[in-house]
């Protein structure tokens, strides 16, 4: 296992079955029994909340979570492989290069036991509710509730789990 990182007070304890990339790590916390694949890319973020990821979860293979706006990943979390998870993005400011706007930083929280499928992108500000399911490639612009079942892009409300 080769973690490529700069050097921390307190050593990150996860489980991977291959090089991981995590940038400041000062900013990313793991729960007891945390899981994440190879070729995932967590970026703490040199200042702000950063990356909170609770026991239990599992961040699949070449996963993207940029914790510039702070992500919350609950207990008992599924992120299949290739989901990005972006906590920024530019205002839309009159018509010049969109680029040169500010940039706002929102939350990202995954509640406990939800499940995210593969490839799904989900946007700054949004909240997936605790045991929701978000289909394989759906884009997330929007929270999802408690137990909804969740696909599209953008992603809507399909169904609930029973």
């Amino acid at each position: 296992m080769e973690v490529v990182c700069q050097m921390v007070s307190e050593p990150l304890n996860y489980r991977t079955d291959g090089e991981v990339f995590i940038k400041s790590p000062e900013n990313v916390h793991l729960g007891e029994n945390v899981f994440i694949g190879h070729g995932a890319f967590i970026d703490g973020y040199y200042t702000g909340p950063g990356v909170t990821i609770g026991d239990n979860s599992w961040i699949g293979q070449q996963c993207f979570l940029h914790g510039a706006g702070g992500i919350f990943i609950g207990r008992d979390v599924g992120v299949a492989p290739g989901v990005t998870i972006i906590t920024s993005c530019h205002t839309l400011v009159g018509c010049g290069p969109i680029i040169r706007n500010p940039i706002e930083f929102k939350e990202v929280r995954l509640d406990d036991g939800c499940d995210i499928g593969v490839g799904a992108i989900i946007y700054a500000g949004v909240t997936i509710g605790t045991g929701a399911q978000v289909a394989a490639g759906a884009v997330v612009i929007h929270d999802v509730p408690e137990y909804a079942i969740v696909a599209g892009i953008p992603a809507k409300v399909a169904t609930f789990r029973r």
